[in-house]
């Protein structure tokens, strides 16, 4: 399955240290695998977009179709516990 990511996902990606950024990748890459792992929660209030956890960090994504394929899409990524995430998707 593809893998897209938003250019304010790569941003803020981008920015983050060494560590959690190769742990981010490692999540979005099996999310590739697998786009509703265990630890995935759908967005109250969303959409669609879904959520999965990778440290201290939360990956918002959804999945969606592309010439009749599977994609998931990666929409934001940012720190869980001050809710940065959802203020960069502009939910709360």
């Amino acid at each position: 399955m593809k893998v897209r990511i938003t250019k304010d996902a790569q941003e803020q990606v981008r920015q983050l240290q060494p560590k959690p950024k190769r742990q981010i990748a490692g999540k979005i890459t099996a999310l590739g695998d697998n786009p509703y792992p265990q630890d995935s929660k759908k967005i109250r209030g969303g959409k669609g977009e879904m959520r999965v956890s990778s440290g201290e960090y939360r990956i918002i994504y959804e999945v969606g179709q592309e010439d009749s394929n599977q994609v998931v899409y990666i929409l934001a990524v940012g720190k869980r516990n001050d809710d940065e995430v959802y203020r960069k998707l502009g939910r709360r």
